[in-house]
């Protein structure tokens, strides 16, 4: 009876395993003909089979899931089955499939990055992170340059804490992302260009182009420290906004962004001193940036240096004459004297010697609105529908006398 029982059973283990084989070959076939999405039907067919199969038919049977789901773009499915085929013949000391699976290594990092490429020009940057970040864990060794694209997409995303996270690994790793960057000039020309190392080679045996050299191309460490501290200044994080600051301004001191970004957390902490410093580090390192002239204008108008902020918006105007901003605060800024004189005019008494201040005091005012009303006009030329321009300029005309620019201007504003 033991015989018989035994008999039985080694029937129905040479049945199933013949079921299996038979299953895995009509994979095999579908997978060697690309025909991915058949291969996968097929496989659903044998799956119930595989969880008591055999180590070489159970490794056979997540190979080729693994390269059906890589061909269906299911990356992380596909990673994952190819590491259950690894884990499965590394108990059972085979090695078949995992050899495969290392030669097909290189074709599924290329699958990857592709994919992630299609879905950044489609601007799915969130998916694309996945994929980039997925390349990187292939060969965490030689793939860190996926996991600092994989940063940028999951910044274009908005998704900030996935990209503070790669931004520390990376910071944590040293990374630079340098390579080796080569140079050859035209003689014809005497233009240096770019080229790669197998083409530097061919140039050199050329008497057309010569200076040849090598460099390194620009570390990726600041932008990656900088963008730490953009996040955290994002999530409002202060603290840690400083301190990452610090740090990227240590490794690029003359970053005009670092600059602004450290003068920016300044000013969320009430420090207008330091701002203005800053702003004054920005200037010597870009002099030609109106916007730094402008910011400067905006500080020292609060801090009440009249003289200084008026000084600084038009340099801004000077440097870029089309920012409507810079137009309206200095105009708000010599009008600010107004109030003063309208105070002392309405302290002065009727006497003659009164009457005469008044005079003087009205003259001055009347003087305030006319080196306003040149920036206003012209602001009004730059951007004819800006209300604020338009009902300043009314009010001055109204307020002097000037009844032509008065209605010009009234008219304007009620045409909008």
């Amino acid at each position: 009876m033991k015989f018989y029982y035994s008999l039985i059973l080694s029937v129905f283990l040479l049945t199933f395993s013949n079921a299996q084989k038979k299953e895995l070959k009509v994979s095999q076939k579908f997978v060697d003909s690309a025909s991915y999405a058949e291969a996968l039907t097929s496989l659903e067919e044998v799956a119930p089979l595989i969880e008591n199969a055999e180590a070489k038919y159970a490794s056979h049977y997540y190979y080729l899931l693994g390269v059906s789901k890589q061909g269906t773009k299911a990356f992380s499915e596909a990673i994952a089955a190819f590491e259950m085929a690894r884990s499965i013949e590394k108990e059972a000391k085979l090695n078949k499939y995992s050899v495969l699976i290392d030669a097909n290594s290189s074709t599924l990092t290329n699958d990857l990055i592709n994919q992630a490429v299609s879905l950044n020009e489609n601007e799915l940057f969130i998916e694309a992170a996945e994929l980039l970040y997925l390349a990187y864990t292939l060969d965490e060794a030689n793939n860190v340059d996926y996991l600092y694209f994989a940063a940028s997409s999951a910044v274009n995303s908005g998704a900030y804490d996935i990209a503070l996270e790669y931004y520390l690994k990376l910071k944590s790793l040293n990374y630079t992302g340098q390579t080796k960057i080569y140079y050859a000039t035209e003689v014809a020309t005497g233009s240096e260009i770019e080229v790669d190392k197998a083409t530097l080679e061919i140039y050199k045996k050329s008497k057309e182009f010569t200076n040849f050299r090598e460099d390194m191309s620009p570390s990726r460490l600041p932008e990656i420290v900088k963008n730490i501290a953009l996040i955290h200044v994002s999530k409002g994080d202060n603290d840690a906004a400083m301190t990452s600051v610090k740090d990227a301004r240590a490794l690029s001191p003359k970053d005009v962004g670092l600059i602004l970004t450290e003068a920016d957390l300044y000013i969320k902490l009430g420090d207008e001193a330091r701002f203005a410093t800053l702003m004054q580090e920005a200037i010597a390192q870009d002099p030609n940036n109106s916007i730094l002239y402008y910011n400067l204008g905006v500080i020292n108008g609060n801090q009440g240096n009249r003289e200084a902020s008026i000084g600084y918006y038009k340099k801004a105007i000077e440097l870029d004459p089309s920012y409507e901003p810079s137009y309206l605060n200095l105009s708000s800024v010599i009008l600010e004297g107004e109030a003063a004189l309208v105070d002392k005019m309405n302290a002065l008494g009727t006497s003659a010697a009164d009457n005469r201040k008044y005079d003087e005091l009205k003259t001055k005012r009347e003087s305030l609105y006319l080196e306003a009303v040149p920036y206003l006009e012209q602001l009004v030329k730059i951007n004819p529908t800006n209300k604020d321009a338009l009902t300043t300029l009314k009010n001055i005309f109204g307020t002097i006398g000037d009844t032509a620019n008065f209605k010009k201007y009234r008219d304007l504003l009620d045409a909008m």
